[in-house]
């Protein structure tokens, strides 16, 4: 019997320096994708996947991330007066219940791996969801909604979303060959971190969703630091493989690493066209420009 996956892990510490100036005061999860911050699509993502808790691995001036996610008073009662009824509800909507939102510390930039393990005490003796906010994922269902899919048929176990990347780009990525498919995944058969030009088992790259099992904790508090001396994910990874399963799950929809200025500028043109109130005068205004 798999347990349920109650909780989900967002990493929310980094710099933004391919961001800057833009990042220098204001977080990089707060860039704007249309009307939204980043972060905001991510944990809508997981709420409707069934995340009942959400925790942020956060660092200096990330504050107004908690702000966010909190109550405005002030605003409320203004859009209130005013009679923005629309507005309102909208602001309600997003925000998760009281008591479902945590923030911890991750006090140094040591890597992913560090900032998982910064979540352990409030994730506790459960599998949890992580989401990397700088990942989005556009598909008509959420990809962690079909990534609990793949956790049940599996019976538990963890479970790594991939998407299919060019096969001269596969050393730029964590790669995972894939096995038997079961259900609506296949089984992982490796995983390695940016293999060596042309040595690539597949063109699977890791998409920045993973459910993971809380042996990870343990792993992560003994691994010393890899590339780029800080405490990779991926190697404690590896070493839970050695005695649990894992799944991996093709991603049909698009992956939008909004990280890279490319993808955050196309991230903003796609999910404005997903919009059927603003798609036809977008676009036109996107032909205007093409054609100059």
């Amino acid at each position: 019997m798999s347990r349920k996956i109650r909780k989900a892990v967002f990493p929310v510490a980094g710099l933004g320096t391919r961001f800057l100036p833009a990042t220098k005061a204001v977080p990089k999860e707060m860039l704007t994708i249309v009307d939204r911050p980043a972060i905001q699509h991510v944990v809508e993502e997981a709420r409707a996947a069934g995340v009942e808790h959400f925790i942020f691995v956060t660092g200096r001036n990330k504050s107004v991330i908690e702000d966010h996610f909190d109550k405005h008073f002030e605003l409320d009662a203004t859009l209130e007066r005013r009679g923005k009824t629309k507005e309102l509800e909208l602001l309600r909507e997003m925000l998760p219940a009281a008591g479902q939102t945590s923030f911890t510390r991750q006090q140094e930039p040591l890597g992913l791996g560090h900032a998982v393990w910064c979540a352990r005490d409030i994730v506790g003796d459960e599998p949890f969801a992580l989401l990397l906010p700088d990942m989005l994922h556009q598909s008509p269902r959420g990809c962690l909604a079909d990534m609990m899919d793949v956790y049940e048929e599996a019976g538990g176990g963890n479970v790594v979303s991939v998407y299919e990347v060019p096969e001269d780009q596969t050393h730029q990525y964590g790669i995972v060959g894939a096995g038997e498919k079961v259900g609506k995944g296949f089984r992982m058969t490796s995983m390695v971190e940016k293999p060596k030009p042309g040595t690539a088992e597949s063109n699977l790259a890791i998409s920045g969703r993973y459910i993971l099992q809380p042996e990870i904790f343990e792993l992560l508090s003994r691994q010393e630091a890899g590339a780029g001396g800080e405490i990779q994910l991926t190697d404690s990874m590896l070493r839970l493989t050695e005695t649990q399963p894992f799944s991996g799950y093709n991603f049909p929809g698009k992956v939008y690493d909004t990280g890279s200025k490319i993808g955050f500028l196309t991230a903003n043109v796609a999910y404005a066209l997903a919009r059927p109130e603003m798609a036809g005068d977008f676009r036109t205004e996107l032909e205007t420009l093409l054609a100059l």
